[in-house]
């Protein structure tokens, strides 16, 4: 068995999107003391387990917020969640650490060194603080994490030998059983192992010990794996209202690489999801963001979510982001060309009408399908892009591929129709249309093709009701 810990020590103040993190300083408390701080606030001398009016005094622009135990569960299940692209076995270690069963997953990825890089920089996408450590038991990379060791070791045999020398601290015991402790003289797991351990399960606990013994993998160690859930949703909260686009999209980043870490560990991709903006005195806005084909590209996904706040007015600063993707679908992998001489991919047209659905609206972009009708303007209808229709099965001629919204009149001198003071010359027709009697929108026209003096086809037709008349209907390209 191998493992890696992930131990989260800021993830309290990571729970947050500090979008001002390397300018001002800032401090999560709990009670009276200061839990954590970032580097901003330490380098003005602010450190943990500090008073906060001593924090305060050292700096008078400190900026703090209460601890949130809930949001940090909350927090740490969507990063396991995240981390099943890695393995399938994650385990929780409340409150602050994950612990991933990576031996089946060597071979895949080529070993722990691209595992443990991977893991670092989806951490540092998405704006969090792990130290991570690597050992032959469970117990024993989480004291190494714990201890802020970020070593790897592949066997049981060198395992003792840097246990022993980790600091008691580690092994996390109640402030009684560490005071006892320090006061017979233990700092570290060498000088317990030193002292009888009847006398240490009286003063310390058996489970003191058990620890220790885990850790060396004497005794077995079983573990509970995370189920994911069958839907995403997270929420991340600013640490100060924002009513800056280019602050929500740093924000939204780190939600769109959790979604996108969540849907690799499920060999799927998403079609549509909700951005939604919360507001502290107003309803919350909800910007839907729906794709032609489902995908797990993060880029583009935060590609889409700029154009969309972009053109987004904020009603009123926002306070806290979350992200909703109900519908996940099984992503297919793509055929790929043996030689990459082919411009572009297949995928780059429904790149391109989904980010002008971004930027115009969903109903500003579609496909077009033919209808079983010979009137040219029902003869088609809207569809989702890339979406399949049956094939018309009726014979016409020609069609333009630009139809006018409504029929331009045209001037008619000398029994010739002309377009913009010239005469039109006809190259093609009559082709006769009469239907739509049955709907009460019947019509009754013979079409031409006709061409300009600088050559431009137009798509024209004569009227053959009263009053009669010439009509342009379409443009050739």
């Amino acid at each position: 068995m191998l493992w890696i810990a992930l131990d989260f020590p800021l993830l309290p103040l990571d729970t947050f999107a500090l979008t001002s993190a390397h300018t001002e300083p800032w401090a999560i408390v709990e009670g009276t003391d200061v839990l954590g701080c970032n580097a901003r606030a330490n380098a003005l001398g602010v450190r943990a387990g500090m008073r906060l009016s001593a924090a305060c005094a050292l700096s008078a622009q400190l900026n703090y917020r209460l601890r949130d135990r809930v949001a940090e569960t909350a927090t740490l299940t969507t990063l396991a969640a995240w981390a099943g692209q890695f393995t399938p076995n994650v385990s929780l270690e409340l409150p602050r650490a994950l612990l991933l069963d990576i031996e089946g997953s060597l071979r895949f990825f080529g070993g722990i060194g691209p595992i443990l890089k991977a893991l670092k920089r989806g951490l540092d996408d998405m704006g969090y603080t792990a130290t991570m450590a690597c050992a032959p038991t469970a117990t024993a990379a989480l004291l190494l994490a714990r201890a802020g060791l970020q070593k790897i070791i592949n066997s049981k045999r060198a395992l003792e030998a840097i246990v022993v020398t980790l600091p008691l601290t580690a092994l996390a015991c109640d402030a009684r059983t560490a005071q006892t402790l320090q006061a017979i003289g233990a700092k570290s797991v060498a000088d317990l192992m030193a002292l009888p351990r009847d006398g240490i399960a009286r003063r310390g606990g058996q489970p003191l010990l058990d620890t220790v013994d885990r850790a060396l993998g004497r005794l077995p160690a079983p573990r509970q794996f995370f189920a994911p859930p069958a839907q995403f949703d997270s929420k991340l909260e600013l640490a100060a209202p924002v009513s800056s686009s280019e602050a929500l999209l740093f924000a939204a980043n780190r939600l769109i690489n959790q979604l996108t870490g969540f849907l690799a560990a499920r060999n799927g991709g998403v079609q549509r999801f909700t951005l939604t903006l919360m507001h502290e005195s107003s309803t919350p806005a909800r910007v839907q963001i729906e794709l032609v084909a489902p995908t797990r590209d993060s880029a583009h996904l935060t590609l889409l979510v700029r154009e969309r706040l972009a053109a987004l007015a904020l009603k009123a600063p926002v306070h806290a982001l979350r992200i909703e993707a109900a519908d996940l679908l099984v992503l297919a992998e793509e055929n790929r060309e043996l030689f990459a001489d082919r411009a572009g991919t297949s995928g780059e047209w429904q790149k391109l009408a989904e980010r002008l659905r971004a930027r115009l609206g969903s109903q500003a972009v579609n496909g077009l399908a033919a209808r079983a009708e010979h009137r040219p303007e029902r003869a088609s209808r809207a569809i989702e892009p890339g979406s399949k229709s049956a094939p018309s099965i009726l014979r016409c001629g020609p069609r333009p591929m630009w139809l006018l919204d409504a029929p331009q009149p045209l001037r008619e001198i000398a029994a010739r129709p002309h377009y913009r003071e010239t005469a039109l010359a006809l190259v093609a027709g009559p082709e006769r249309i009469e239907s739509g009697w049955w709907d009460d929108d019947d019509v009754k026209r013979d079409y031409f093709v006709a061409q300009t003096p600088d050559h431009a086809t137009l798509w024209i037709y004569r009227e053959r009701r009263a009053p009669g008349g010439w009509y342009l209907h379409g443009v050739f390209s």
